[in-house]
């Protein structure tokens, strides 16, 4: 199947915590950092999805927010460091992609965002992206 997501970065399960309507997926990506994904229980069941399972996490482009370090006092458990590799603007608009231990992720943010960020090439960055952004995929 051809996605147009285009943040695909490869995992391994390593912890699923289901309840009634909802599970939360624990994977280790391949940089080895750990991300969570909320995803429903039956979608879990679907996709046979347990400890040690390979999977594809899936997140699109508008769902990555950026910091210039880690962020604290915040809900959003997933936190990857990285360093940007390109920035393009438009006028209203940006795609940041950065290099990710293990990967590549794009993040589509506001054009005056990137610049009050101060963002380019070499900037170091940590891309925020909720547990309820990140689908999966088995592998």
């Amino acid at each position: 199947m051809s996605l147009s997501i285009r943040n695909q970065i490869a995992g391994t399960v390593t912890a699923v915590t289901a309840g009634e309507a909802m599970a939360s997926v624990k994977v280790r990506l391949v940089g080895g950092q750990d991300i969570t994904a909320a995803i429903t229980t039956d979608a879990v069941q679907d996709l046979g999805l347990a400890e040690g399972s390979s999977v594809k996490a899936l997140v699109k482009a508008t769902e990555v927010a950026l910091a210039t370090g880690p962020v604290e006092g915040i809900s959003i458990r997933n936190q990857l460091a990285g360093t940007v590799t390109d920035v393009a603007t438009g006028g209203a608009m940006g795609s940041v992609k950065l290099s990710v231990e293990g990967g590549e992720l794009t993040a589509a943010i506001t054009k005056d965002a990137v610049e009050a960020l101060g963002l380019a090439s070499g900037t170091s960055v940590v891309a925020l992206i909720k547990s309820t952004e990140i689908s999966l995929a088995a592998a």
